[in-house]
């Protein structure tokens, strides 16, 4: 789910350390990560620098947050170099000129994590006409990736592998995709109702974009086959990062702030987008998630899909959708 606190939640780190420690280099590497101000992608980022990335692009959105963030990163012992593109996610024309940028820079990319989201907002329309949530959790990185892709396809053949990484949840689980969802009809889909356990609509719409996370995944991972280009799906269990404090202060708390009890930390919850990421036994089709507690907390590991994220008619109706969207995407 990846929830917390405005203040960070007071839970230590257990299994972080030892496997940040297992890493490989990443010297040589080029790692353009979504949503690095805070939480999970802050990690993502900072465990590229401590593995000595060549270049660490962090994409977010013009914010004194991400300012910050960068500095935090500069400071660590690195050799990487760390570059600030801004890339709205609420705005697809930001995501393509945040792809343009990084295509003027770099001629290669090894590793799109596509981490960024957001939980639980009210039902509104993004400037494109999307619902808010699954524009920004999925349709912009459908666009990010697949003008990102002959990047991707460039340091395969130099190197002979890259990867894409999208961030799931167990929110996934419940209801197969519905094409209402991926169309121009954000505030239009439900309403505002908040309580997590109880079908609030606000919920029901983040069901479908972290659902759409995983299935972009599968989707990925078949049409890559064994190229050498891994797609790869992480959920972090209960994390205590900033996403649950900014879905409570916008409303959609409803239910469930008791829950964090029972959460791990941010570098815990990290844990299994690192790994897609990262890890050495991460090929492509893996899914990682906590170990422990109904995937709640714990080590990493890869788990076996849900029906859900591999169903085939989901599968075509996403890629259906969200080229209608994006434009094609041929691989």
């Amino acid at each position: 789910m990846g929830v917390s606190s405005s203040k960070p939640h007071p839970v230590e780190t257990k299994w972080f350390p030892e496997f940040e420690a297992s890493l490989p280099s990443l010297e040589g590497k080029t790692v353009a990560i979504t949503g690095t101000t805070s939480g999970t992608g802050y990690i993502v980022a900072r465990t590229a620098a401590r593995k000595n990335a060549d270049n660490i692009l962090l994409l977010n959105r013009p914010s004194e947050r991400a300012k910050k963030a960068a500095e935090n990163l500069k400071k660590e012992d690195t050799k990487s170099n760390i570059i600030s593109i801004d890339c709205d996610l609420q705005d697809l024309e930001s995501v393509k000129a945040a792809a343009a940028t990084i295509k003027g820079k770099f001629d290669s990319i090894d590793v799109l994590c596509n981490n960024a989201g957001v939980m639980a907002l009210e039902d509104k329309a993004t400037k494109d006409g999307y619902d808010v949530q699954m524009q920004t959790n999925h349709i912009s990185h459908f666009l990010l990736t697949k003008e990102l892709y002959p990047l991707l396809k460039k340091a395969n053949a130099l190197n002979g592998q890259a990867r894409v990484a999208n961030h799931s949840s167990e929110a996934r689980h419940g209801k197969k995709l519905e094409e209402k969802y991926f169309g121009k009809n954000g505030g239009d889909l439900g309403g505002n109702g908040a309580s997590m356990f109880f079908g609030g609509a606000r919920w029901v719409r983040y069901h479908h974009s972290k659902l759409a996370n995983s299935v972009f995944t599968k989707a990925l991972a078949n049409k890559f086959g064994d190229s050498g280009i891994i797609a790869a799906c992480a959920h972090p269990g209960l994390a205590a990062t900033n996403l649950q404090t900014t879905t409570a202060s916008t409303g959609g708390m409803g239910s469930g702030m008791w829950i964090m009890k029972m959460s791990q930390s941010q570098e815990d919850g990290a844990m299994p987008i690192v790994a897609c990421c990262f890890d050495a036994s991460t090929v492509n089709g893996s899914f990682w998630a906590p170990s422990g507690m109904s995937q709640f907390r714990g080590i990493a590991k890869q788990i076996t899909w849900d029906k859900n994220s591999e169903d085939p008619k989901s599968i075509d109706l996403l890629w259906k959708t969200s080229e209608e969207a994006c434009g094609a995407f041929e691989i």
